[in-house]
């Protein structure tokens, strides 16, 4: 794919919350400068031109959460590219990507933005691989979707109508409390469904601290959501888990919720990475021992603050991050001044079923909302928020400024 003689291109690899907003700001951005696509092209490489909306994972019917990302990047003129990334060589700044149809191609770069994501840490447990379900990716949602309405088909017993989830923290939460409304709904209104978080901390919730714990608690109480803590998963089999303190719960679903990790393609990346894989970047989100490459959202860790806040590995800090990302590939190819990321503002909102939601605000986690109105919210956020923008150029490009992305 080779580039006109006097053109620069940025390539994005990725198709997540910071790849879109990368791709969006370095779009911005050029065409404030008045630079035209053939002057500057922006390249997105991912196997589908699809957002996959992974917040929501957790939900009924996950094959239908997807947001289409062609018609927004056709409208800002970014170049999609289909394949998946295997390769980069930050000597050559050259990606090789695979097509859908096998064939390998190689894609030249003058900027690379990393925006690669995160996976679901699955440790070397025996029988995790073979036995346990995950919301990390859409197909894992679907399998377990699909083997939550496939107990429908099995006789009432104990091990049926008991659901496990591995791994006390958000997402393991969500889970949870989402779990007794979906197996009524598909073992009916009178099933009693038993749901299990396993936590190896002393702690539910352990990284949210002590002020939302009890809310949490409290909604676990009312949902009739047991938990077990200071206890992991040994091993698994088709008819349960066997927990590190030798407890034997019998389940027919057992779901991982323990942990993530950076996509894999940062390990290329000849650069320091932290205990989660993720790239070591600066202020402006550049990878400063290796020129022309930046990363961001899940593949960084990024510093949010002077004071010692990082980014974490969620859909609020990726957005932001990869405006920032975006704009600063472009700004180094025109010319123009960088902006250091910084993300003062951080709330967080927990699903939390029936019970209805928990909305906190800053570091120290403020509670500020719980039940039905932490709800609504969350819904917003869920429905409204997260989606791409619509794809019309002016409104998509003015979506992506930097400073106002997840601006809370």
């Amino acid at each position: 794919m080779p580039k006109q003689p006097s053109a620069q291109r940025i390539v994005i690899i990725g198709a997540g919350f910071a790849a879109m907003y990368a791709a969006l700001s370095a779009a911005r951005l050029r065409d404030m400068k008045g630079v035209s696509s053939q002057e500057l092209e922006i390249a997105l490489v991912a196997p589908e031109p699809t957002l996959v909306i992974r917040p929501r994972l957790y939900e009924p019917k996950p094959e239908t959460l997807t947001a289409p990302l062609q018609d927004v990047l056709k409208a800002i003129d970014v170049l999609y590219v289909q394949g998946l990334a295997e390769t980069v060589d930050t000597k050559s700044r050259s990606v090789q990507f695979v097509t859908a149809k096998g064939v390998r191609e190689t894609l030249p770069y003058d900027r690379l933005v990393v925006a690669t994501g995160s996976r679901l840490f699955r440790p070397n447990i025996p029988g995790l691989a073979e036995y346990a379900f995950s919301v990390d990716q859409r197909d894992d949602a679907v399998a377990l979707d699909r083997h939550l309405h496939s107990l429908a088909d099995r006789p009432a017993s104990a091990a049926r109508d008991t659901v496990v989830v591995a791994g006390g923290g958000f997402t393991g939460i969500e889970v949870a409390t989402e779990m007794p409304a979906r197996l009524r709904a598909i073992l009916g209104k009178n099933a009693k469904p038993r749901v299990v978080i396993v936590e190896r901390n002393d702690a539910i919730a352990p990284d949210m601290g002590a002020g939302p714990r009890p809310v949490i608690a409290g909604a676990l109480r009312e949902l009739n959501v047991e938990t077990r803590l200071g206890a992991g998963v040994a091993s698994l089999d088709d008819t349960g888990v066997t927990l590190s303190d030798g407890v034997r719960i019998e389940s027919a679903t057992v779901i991982w919720a323990a942990g993530m990790r950076a996509a894999p393609l940062t390990a290329q990346i000849p650069a320091e990475r932290d205990n989660f894989g993720r790239l070591l970047v600066d202020r402006e989100l550049r990878v400063s021992s290796v020129p022309g490459v930046l990363a961001t959202g899940d593949a960084a860790k990024a510093a949010c603050d002077d004071v010692g806040n990082y980014a974490l590995m969620s859909c609020q800090h990726a957005t932001r991050m990869g405006a920032f990302a975006g704009h600063n590939a472009a700004a180094e190819l025109l010319g123009e001044p960088l902006k250091p990321y910084h993300q003062k503002a951080y709330v967080t909102c927990l699903d939390l079923g029936e019970y209805g939601a928990l909305f906190t605000r800053g570091w120290d986690r403020k509670v500020e909302m719980v039940g039905a109105e932490a709800k609504k919210t969350k819904q917003e956020i869920n429905t409204v928020w997260i989606y791409p923008p619509k794809p019309e150029r002016a409104a998509a490009l003015a979506s992506a400024e930097p400073e106002r992305v997840t601006d809370v």
